[in-house]
């Protein structure tokens, strides 16, 4: 499936148009995509790894803690899928992980991985890693957006854990 490109000269939205919390107001310029836009595209991310994964057990594994609203999103749309697709059900169980490589707002240039019971429980399986940001995507089959090289924050994405409650519908 496609992406949703945003280009490297898009705008956003201006914060007229949303209710901004009043301490964040100075810190955000604007709204690159709107809530509903995430929800749509989600939803429709869902629907194509139900379709793939079919009746397959599926490990979904949360890349802690910019990807957990995403992640929680996209497993309420493919649970409800499963109530809702009689002859198809997608059996699916949870773990996370976290990865820290970044320092306020740079690389470290490595990675660290904490959490995850055992890992070694995933190999021959169908894994699903959801993740907040991605830099390559070169091994990605779902992707919900393709974004200009901007520092973003907002739906549970953060600069130094500020902004992570952020939530503009």
């Amino acid at each position: 499936m496609e992406s949703i490109k945003i280009a490297d000269d898009y705008k956003g939205y201006s914060l007229m148009h949303f209710c901004v919390p009043k301490h964040y107001e100075e810190d955000i310029e604007d709204i690159m995509i709107p809530w509903g836009v995430i929800q749509d595209r989600i939803e429709r991310i869902a629907r194509d790894i139900f379709h793939d994964v079919r009746d397959e057990p599926l490990i979904a594994l949360c890349v802690l803690k910019g990807g957990y609203r995403f992640f929680s999103d996209l497993l309420e749309k493919l649970t409800s899928f499963n109530r809702t697709h009689g002859t198809v059900s997608v059996p699916i169980s949870i773990d996370f992980i976290r990865l820290k490589s970044y320092e306020n707002d740079s690389s470290t240039g490595t990675i660290k991985v904490i959490g995850g019971d055992n890992l070694d429980r995933l190999k021959g399986k169908t894994v699903l890693v959801v993740e907040d940001i991605i830099d390559t995507g070169k091994t990605m089959q779902h992707c919900g957006f393709e974004i200009p090289d901007k520092f973003v924050i907002g739906y549970a994405l953060d600069y130094n854990e500020y902004f992570r409650d952020l939530n503009i519908k």
